[in-house]
């Protein structure tokens, strides 16, 4: 891999901060580097996963605002994303992703809060897969719509995911590949069989007076986030710095068709009622090629929730990793065990399992509400380190100056308060008492390492970068 050049960034305190080398400890060396191709499913399946989840998105606007949606805000707020994670993530490969950049720019306490949130919204999310998953078996196996056997199944389904995470990264990236060509290519299908029931007219249908802007805004942004999340294992990347923003593009032209041409194709092709656009409204109908497409929907529709549980705990569990690497979490066993058992994986599952209990609804809600808050110190510490260190190295570099990347992050940034001020009082209280707990957590664990209490030791491997 190539190497950069060190470079010196002052950071707000004056402490000494160096741009880490293309590459994450040597222990990991014996672990097959992620290319091209395995890196677009991963970031395909920790953004998207297919157009299932989508369909709400017809409901809240009818067809028009939908289409309009998956197009624009893709540009306001994913491209921006990806931009970002490109340019931060080739200018800190290492595994922690966003952590680093927080921490280089702000300092180590808010690179611990912007850890601690993304984190948890990662784990929120991922708490989804495993229910949306039985809730696509249940109607051939009814004794998983509730009770024990639906405990007993979703433990067990989470435990087997976590275990190919266990079994490598190069597993994971391959798996969803085949994965994501399977949960793409019914609607392939549905589009050729649909051909001849189209009417462009249905897609200008808009009635503004009837529509649910927050149940709109919600979908368009859950469906398009989390762009900045395939940082966090940058330093299992093979040769970063070409390799992200290469895949990072092609994901973007996958994810956006995917959303675009099922909706384009199921809004064309029958008369639309908006109420029965809801979730799973393409997994049920089989209105566009009969039972045995609607059975292919429904077998794309529980496997893309299986690729989107393996990509969101391998990006959960090197963020952990990445932040264990360099002091800031907990790590008592030795470097290369860590490395073995993949021990941020059972903080991950951890989470996971204790909040599968929790609505659709509230998990999505409370999973938007702590990554905004995230997004916010990411746009921060991107704008401030532009400013403060023009000149370190960025093997690739928004085009864009200063005044540039301030007016690229004003659009997202409107969103996200957008999306904060349309949460409930009752998202906003459960995500306070998680913020709060990360802002008085993070002295108790220094306090905890100042007593020998707990140990945070960290890679000698790696470059000298003063934080954490």
């Amino acid at each position: 891999m190539k190497q950069q050049n060190s470079a010196h960034m002052a950071e707000s305190n004056n402490s000494e901060y160096v741009v880490l080398e293309d590459a994450s400890s040597t222990s990991l060396d014996k672990y097959q580097r992620v290319s091209v191709l395995p890196l677009v499913f991963l970031i395909f399946y920790e953004v998207s996963g297919g157009p299932f989840g989508v369909e709400d998105s017809v409901k809240a606007g009818g067809p028009l605002l939908a289409l309009l949606g998956f197009l624009l805000f893709p540009i306001i707020w994913s491209i921006p994303e990806a931009l970002i994670t490109a340019e931060m993530g080739t200018m800190f490969p290492e595994n922690g992703g966003y952590v680093v950049w927080v921490s280089s720019a702000l300092g180590p306490y808010w690179g611990f809060q912007q850890g601690w949130m993304k984190w948890l919204s990662g784990v929120i999310d991922n708490a989804l897969y495993p229910v949306l998953f039985l809730d696509y078996l249940k109607s051939a196996i009814p004794a998983l719509e509730g009770g024990f056997p639906r405990i007993i199944a979703i433990l067990v389904l989470t435990v087997a995911l976590t275990y190919l995470n266990y079994r490598g990264l190069s597993i994971v990236g391959w798996l969803s590949i085949i994965l994501g060509v399977f949960s793409l290519l019914p609607f392939v299908f549905m589009g050729l069989v649909s051909i001849p029931k189209i009417k462009p007219s249905r897609w200008l249908v808009a009635d503004m007076s009837t529509v649910d802007w927050g149940l709109y805004l919600n979908v368009l942004f859950w469906n398009l986030n989390y762009w900045d999340s395939i940082s966090t294992l940058a330093g299992e990347v093979e040769n970063p710095s070409t390799t992200l923003p290469k895949a990072l593009f092609y994901a973007i032209i996958l994810v956006v068709f995917g959303y675009f041409f099922p909706i384009l194709i199921g809004t064309g092709a029958i008369p639309v009622d908006r109420e029965l656009w809801s979730s799973g409204y393409f997994s049920s109908s089989s209105n566009y090629g009969g039972v045995w497409l609607r059975s292919w929907v429904q077998g794309a529709s529980a496997v893309s929730n299986m690729g989107m549980f393996v990509a969101e705990m391998s990006s959960d569990s090197f963020q952990l990793l990445g932040m264990a690497e360099r002091g800031c979490f907990l790590n008592s066993l030795p470097r290369d065990l860590l490395m073995e058992l993949l021990l941020p994986g059972f903080y991950s599952l951890s989470g996971v399992i204790l909040l599968s209990w929790l609505s659709f609804q509230e998990i999505v809600a409370a999973e938007n509400f702590l990554y905004c808050f995230g997004m916010i110190m990411e746009f921060i510490a991107f704008i401030k380190l532009r400013i403060k260190s023009p000149t370190a190295p960025r093997p690739y570099k928004i085009p864009v100056g200063t005044a540039g990347a301030i007016l690229m992050c004003i659009p997202p940034t409107l969103l996200i308060l957008v999306v904060l001020a349309l949460a409930s009082l009752k998202v906003v209280a459960i995500s306070m008492i998680a913020v709060v707990i990360g802002l008085i957590l993070q002295p108790c664990l220094a306090y905890a390492e100042k007593k020998m209490w707990l140990s945070f030791s960290k890679n000698c491997n790696l470059s000298s970068f003063h934080f954490c």
